[in-house]
């Protein structure tokens, strides 16, 4: 059975490879590296089909290094072990050894703490590649011994030029069959930036035509070689955390169409309804606060009616807290002053609570004097018991919370500048 497309169209030299044009251009550091023939140590970050691994094979064949290729999925500190022998012996016999290290954010602190010998002495030089953040996912240590290069999933129009050549090359289609440009931007379309998924797809619909007896593979075999539509989404990585924060920027730049457009993406890509309403719960406090109190309420209800309901129909409860959060008013006065609040609380530590603010449940705490001369609120104009310090002693009073001009939180705002007068 022959290897898939994927494999057998892999370049041998640079100027095949297609994508990352940034990464690669005249004068870029990896460019310089495989032009002299000089790799080093390195972590390849980017999405599934970006080129991690052929451009790793690329550098090292360059280079005339022995390569040596391990899964993190599949080795462990025995395989790093001989690893590390093994480019001691290349050191030794005036060589080197590049070592490309897939799924390398699968490796645990010990296993990863394991690379840092052979790189410290020079006698491996690793490329790593990863879908991870490498700042979540690799350790310091290894990371301050590797230069670390992004890159970015492939466009429509650079997947268009690995498609036409996979029809051309005799390894690949060529003389198989043919394909519409306007089935190639579908075939792009549909493998989302992904390279190795937009092969595997011109593939299978070149095998769905030629079984079908068909000369040209058309908008048909293409839909039925793609199955179910599919978007790139990480359930627990930065394509996530990318995407809910896109959703709460956009309800909190008061954009109900986008706040909706990152909702759905969200949903579509299998992200947990549960924890987008958490993050809405967030944004309403965070936000919205006093301008419109019933954002919260709003978004707490959408919560709970989505536990009911699951989806799909609780989805429209999110939906329509996330466009009332967007909509809404907006002001982060609360947030602001909880932050200036806990400041305080760190610069003056425990301070004691003033004498007529203390609890008097007992006849002991009578007698020492708790509650004396507290002044009873309500039965004060405006339930306002003007010149009142509720602060510790010796602290002056604070002004944290400063409501803005919008929504509620305009009058919450002229009824405290009316008591706060009255101190005076």
């Amino acid at each position: 059975m022959p290897a898939p497309l994927a494999e057998r169209l892999r370049p041998v030299v640079l100027a095949d490879f297609v994508g990352q044009s940034e990464l690669l251009a005249a004068g870029a550091p990896l460019r310089i590296a495989y032009e002299r023939g000089h790799p080093y140590p390195t972590i390849l970050y980017g999405p599934p089909g970006s080129g991690k691994t052929t451009l790793a094979r690329l550098l090292a064949h360059a280079s005339g290094y022995r390569f040596v290729a391990l899964s993190a999925l599949t080795s462990g500190v025995r395989e790093l072990k001989t690893l590390e022998e093994e480019g001691r012996e290349a050191l030794a016999q005036g060589a080197r050894l590049v070592a490309f290290i897939d799924e390398i954010h699968r490796y645990t602190r010990a296993q990863q703490d394991a690379l840092l010998r052979p790189l410290e002495e020079g006698s491996v030089v690793l490329i790593g590649a990863t879908t991870e953040n490498p700042a979540f996912a690799l350790s310091s240590a290894l990371l301050s011994r590797l230069r670390l290069h992004v890159l970015q999933a492939l466009s429509t129009d650079e997947l268009v030029v690995l498609l036409t050549r996979a029809l051309a090359a005799p390894a690949g289609l060529a003389g198989r069959l043919a394909c519409a440009p306007v089935g190639l931007e579908l075939i792009a379309e549909l493998a989302d930036g992904d390279g190795r998924r937009a092969l595997s797809l011109i593939e299978l619909a070149a095998d769905l035509a030629s079984d079908a007896g068909a000369a040209v593979i058309d908008a048909a075999f293409i839909q039925r070689a793609a199955g179910t539509s599919y978007r790139r989404f990480d359930k627990g990585g930065d394509l996530l955390y990318d995407q809910i924060s896109a959703l709460h920027k956009a309800v909190r730049g008061s954009d109900p169409d986008a706040a909706l457009y990152w909702l759905v993406r969200l949903l579509d890509g299998g992200c947990d309804p549960r924890y987008v309403a958490r993050r809405l719960v967030r944004a309403a406090s965070e936000d919205i606060g006093n301008a419109d109190p019933r954002a919260l309420t709003i978004a707490l209800d959408a919560w709970q009616a989505f536990e009911r309901l699951g989806s799909p129909e609780g989805d429209l409860m999110l939906a329509q807290a996330a466009v009332y959060l967007a909509s809404a008013p907006k002001s982060n006065a609360v947030y602001k002053a909880l932050q200036e609040a806990r400041r305080d609380v760190e610069a003056h530590g425990t301070l004691p609570v003033p004498v007529h603010l203390r609890n008097a449940p007992t006849a002991l705490a009578r007698s020492q004097g708790h509650g004396r001369d507290y002044r009873y609120p309500h039965d004060e104009p405006e339930a306002y018991a003007a010149g009142v310090s509720y602060f510790p002693e010796g602290m002056a009073r604070a002004s944290y919370y400063q409501p803005t001009d919008r929504g509620l939180e305009a009058r919450i705002a002229e009824r405290l500048v009316r008591l706060r007068s009255r101190d005076h």
